[in-house]
């Protein structure tokens, strides 16, 4: 095998195949690039057994063949190069030489014949999506996934599709973020639960011009997202989600307006004061005009004043700091609404139109 690349897009396509090598694994082969120049194409494949990518890589094929090479060690390889033309050539021994310029390095292939490659996918079942909409989605609200896999189901996010709606769901037991856009078209009816490693690796890969799409294909057991020139197959997670629907009222007692940026810096500044596993919770105290935020720690303490507008009753209530800021950050409105029920129950920051909707549980306090 002799292949030529450019070493920009070279490592642009390395980079998007490191996606799915896996940190750590039995199976040597699978912390590999397998890479396999047919005919007019070079192709680049990984695959950690529950994520594969393959990507198609321009360069230009000199002579056909394959090889499994050592996918980080590649990769710095590359990134180290002098020059920008790359040539890649296998020899018998097993030895793959890199040649850039005056500079030439030597890497052991693996036997590739236990590489796993990419399952074969009937792709009928499919919705199309721009890039950029789904990159958006998955930003704003992949923070509410669960960071340990105690409840697997947690750790990933509910995909939903009514008709022309597309609905994301993710939630750790403390908040829950949900996020709906309309489609250009209408589907069959479909919810599965992907990983959230799986997306949070999609949308490293995904760009962000809108005229750029992308086809999710579903299956039983797997989704395929497929966009020019990369194809990537995840599992989906089994079991059934939680009925987010029961969790969602629209009675509230207080409903407040508030600039966003304001109420973010402000949550921010309370931060300060408290170190990773704290429980104390930012106060608010709710009244006409003016809401009043105040923090306690051992750390120091904060107490401020914004503007909001108010309607219903005056409240004092608690949350964890970070679960707010989590969802204001993402949220591009000037101004939020933020509805409350009572001191024990969840927060609802959301628009009118819902097209999200952040619920965030509070915490006790005591004065």
């Amino acid at each position: 095998m002799k292949l030529v690349f450019q070493k920009e897009e070279l490592l642009r396509s390395i980079n998007i195949a490191l996606r799915a090598v896996p940190s750590h694994t039995t199976m040597p082969v699978l912390e590999c690039i397998m890479i396999n120049a047919i005919g007019s194409r070079i192709r680049f494949t990984t695959n950690d057994t529950e994520l594969g990518i393959e990507t198609i890589v321009p360069g230009i094929i000199e002579e056909e063949g394959s090889a499994a090479v050592q996918a980080k060690l590649f990769s710095e390889i590359v990134r180290r190069l002098p020059q920008e033309n790359v040539v890649l050539e296998t020899k018998e021994n097993g030895v793959v030489n890199i040649t850039s310029g005056k500079s030439k390095m030597q890497m052991v292939s693996l036997d590739g014949s236990d590489f796993l490659y990419l399952p074969v996918i009937e792709k009928e079942d499919f919705v199309t999506i721009s890039q950029f909409s789904l990159k958006e989605v998955i930003r704003q609200t992949i923070f509410s996934i669960a960071p340990n896999d105690n409840n697997p189901i947690l750790t990933g996010m509910l995909f939903e599709i009514t008709g022309d709606r597309f609905q994301v769901v993710s939630l750790d037991g403390h908040r829950i973020s949900i996020r709906s856009m309309q489609l250009k078209e209408s589907y069959s009816d479909k919810k599965v639960i992907v990983p959230g490693k799986t997306l949070i690796e999609i949308s490293k890969i995904l760009n962000e011009d809108t005229d750029d799409l992308i086809h999710m294909y579903f299956t039983a057991n797997h989704i395929v997202f497929e966009m020019t020139g990369t194809t990537v197959v995840s599992r989906l997670i089994e079991g059934e989600y939680f009925n987010i629907r029961n969790m969602i009222t629209r009675d509230f007692n207080t409903k407040i307006k508030v600039n966003r940026k304001d109420f973010l810096s402000s949550i921010d500044r309370s931060s300060l004061f408290v170190r990773e596993n704290d429980k104390k919770p930012i106060i608010f105290d709710i009244e006409d005009g003016f809401m009043r935020l105040s923090i306690e720690s051992t750390f120091g303490a904060m107490d401020e004043e914004i503007d909001i507008d108010k309607e219903g009753k005056d409240l004092a209530i608690g949350f964890n700091p970070k679960f707010l800021s989590d969802a204001l950050r993402v949220i591009d409105d000037e101004t939020v609404s933020v509805y409350f029920i009572n001191q024990k129950a969840p927060c609802f920051i959301k628009n009118e139109e819902e097209d999200y909707m952040y619920i965030i549980l509070p915490v006790n306090f005591v004065r």
